[in-house]
């Protein structure tokens, strides 16, 4: 079993990237804000009543356009000291985000969020990875800690899963972040062998 989301690209890169911020905080710690950027953007692409959600042209995504909206998004999940290392802050930050938008434009958008703690089994994390991306909902991640060294680019990190494959008893998740994508055995990844875990986001956009 396979399945790859229809994912954006922005000037030939797969989604965003963190390090076109020009803003010093923001290249060092934007990773909540931009996942929930690329996250809005994906939903925009998908429905017609989502685009709002991205205040430029959704049909031209650029470079410029992305850092501009980065800065939008800022305020709702600033970087701050250790990070945005709860899944309930960037349930309320997105949260807060749409609920501006909606007031702003008078649109209804309502995507339901539930958090998914690091503590669950990678089986159960396997179970809820599919589910989603199944409905063609991209998955945010946190990865805190990991004693696997060839994680460290996604060490203390926000990023978005947008595909898997299961294979030979295993299961491999395809992640986007930087602008670009890794695949990864799930059980390795998720198996920190850490206190502090991360975990994943349900999100449930209503399109009707």
């Amino acid at each position: 079993m396979k399945k790859e989301l229809d994912y954006f690209t922005i000037e030939g890169c797969y989604g965003g990237n963190q390090d076109w911020f020009t803003n010093l905080v923001m290249h060092m710690g934007g990773c909540a804000a931009a996942t929930a950027c690329d996250s809005c953007i994906y939903f925009g692409l998908q429905n017609e009543k989502m685009k709002p959600l991205y205040p430029f042209d959704i049909e031209c995504l650029t470079k410029e356009d992305y850092k501009a909206f980065s800065q939008i998004m800022k305020p709702y999940l600033k970087p701050r000291a250790g990070g945005v290392r709860r899944l309930s802050w960037f349930v309320e930050g997105l949260g807060r985000y749409i609920q501006d938008v909606n007031e702003a434009k008078h649109t209804d958008i309502y995507i339901r969020m539930e958090e998914f703690c690091g503590d669950h089994t990678w089986q159960e994390a396997a179970i809820f990875i599919k589910e989603q991306l199944d409905q063609d909902i991209p998955v945010p991640y946190l990865l805190l800690r990991h004693q696997n060294e060839a994680y460290k680019d996604y060490i203390w990190h926000w990023f978005l899963l947008t595909g898997y494959e299961e294979k030979d008893e295993k299961m491999y998740i395809k992640t986007a972040t930087y602008g670009e994508s890794d695949t990864f055995e799930l059980e390795d990844f998720w198996n920190t062998g850490c206190e502090e875990k991360g975990g994943l986001i349900r999100l449930t956009p209503h399109y009707n």
